[in-house]
């Protein structure tokens, strides 16, 4: 009997270097994300406009105006800052392990925030508990660094104005480090007041989320390496209680955490095995894994967009 033919062995896409094309990946994501910004920068601008009349349209040309365009390079620059910073501290700390990684992938999107985020992609297995909870650890705590100047700076600069009907445009939720915040510089604003976002607030507001989507303990998440490297092969366990909880904040905050859970499933929930299940972390980085709680806990947004859950959506389209 002849031996069968070897299968044909397909080569993974992220094997060969290709600088390029996260080159060209995180300039795109730079240009959506600054056209993007125009819409939120002119917001801010004629924030008093709209305050008095919710109708209120800017003028034709807002691409031309100085402020604007200044405004909108700023977001787009501080958001790019901060979502640089959360992939960097991962690859960084690749290469200080000797684990081999790509350069980061920016994927650009025109819609809400001007991207739909970045990733590396991790090429050798990591076999370390240790070196597993660095990693994960490393680039939400960067993100979250950066977007904290961030977003109380860009609160300073924020205005008030009379609120407005939802159907006149988003209303974000707040993540509870946002609500703390703005107790101190937005104290007199009545509840009849609406806070029109400075775009390096936003910028902020978006590492927020970008830093607690990244935490929770699911799969190849962030805080699914966490999760891994504290609780072992009981993270399994942890990650299909996260997605009933996603289930339910798709019925009753937003409809997204579905899509997000659906993308997890695709993904997978398995985590790989590391060689020293059983080890200890050490007194540093539990207390690290704690601060890394208390950072979830104050960037969490149960409602990014307000109004969009799905008993919401239920009333406004059933017949």
């Amino acid at each position: 009997m002849e031996p069968r033919p070897a299968r044909p062995t397909i080569a993974s896409f992220f094997a060969k270097s290709r600088a390029w094309l996260n080159g060209s990946l995180f300039v795109l994501t730079i240009v959506s994300a600054f056209v993007v910004g125009i819409n939120w920068s002119a917001s801010y601008k004629y924030a008093e406009d709209i305050g008095r009349d919710p109708r209120f349209v800017p003028p034709a040309g807002i691409f031309k105006d100085p402020q604007i365009v200044w405004l909108s390079l700023l977001y787009a620059a501080v958001l790019m800052i901060i979502l640089l910073g959360h992939e960097l501290g991962h690859y960084l700390t690749c290469r200080r392990y000797r684990i081999d990684a790509t350069l980061p992938y920016f994927i650009p999107m025109l819609g809400f925030i001007g991207t739909m985020g970045a990733f590396i992609k991790i090429k050798s297995p990591i076999t370390q508990k240790r070196q597993l909870f660095d990693v994960g650890v490393a680039g939400p705590l960067t993100s979250f660094l950066l977007a904290l100047p961030a977003l109380v700076y860009g609160l300073h600069l924020s205005k008030v104005i009379p609120n407005l009907p939802t159907s006149e445009g988003y209303l974000l939720g707040e993540p509870l480090l946002m609500k703390i915040i703005g107790a101190v510089f937005f104290k007199n604003a009545g509840a009849d007041s609406a806070i029109i976002l400075h775009p390096m607030a936003f910028a902020g507001w978006v590492g927020l989320l970008v830093t607690a989507l990244n935490l929770f303990p699911l799969g190849q998440l962030d805080g699914g390496h966490v999760s891994y490297a504290i609780f072992g092969s009981r993270s399994k366990t942890v990650a299909k209680i996260f997605l009933a909880i996603y289930l339910i904040m798709a019925i009753f905050f937003w409809f997204g955490w579905l899509v997000w859970a659906l993308l997890i499933l695709l993904l997978g929930l398995k985590h790989p095995r590391i060689l020293d299940e059983d080890s200890s972390l050490g007194p540093k980085r539990t207390i690290l894994s704690i601060l890394i709680l208390v950072i979830f806990i104050l960037s969490f947004i149960p409602d990014p967009i307000k109004g969009y859950n799905i008993i919401d959506l239920i009333k406004q389209y059933w017949p």
